[in-house]
């Protein structure tokens, strides 16, 4: 679900917190986010939790409309790059 927010042009939320609840992610907006901004937030949100029903494929290949797909997260904290090459 975080991957696929980046599709809708939202830098994914903390997915580990809290830990007292299974699953849950922690979503904290700053003051300053208009309530125009929320209320597409929580329309991508929506729209993601129906994909989720009809086509949980979809989150499973998520992000789709980023430059590089989805990376191999374990792969990269093992065997880090650690030189820049421009």
């Amino acid at each position: 679900m975080a991957k696929r927010l980046i599709d809708f042009g939202y830098h994914p939320p903390t997915i580990y917190f809290p830990l007292v609840v299974k699953g849950a992610i922690m979503i904290e907006p700053t003051e300053t986010e208009s309530q125009e901004t929320l209320d597409e937030f929580c329309d991508a949100m929506l729209a993601i939790a129906r994909e989720a029903l009809t086509d949980p494929e979809a989150l499973k290949q998520a992000p789709v409309r980023t430059r590089t797909r989805r990376l191999d997260e374990t792969a990269a904290a093992r065997q880090p790059k650690l030189k820049w090459q421009g």
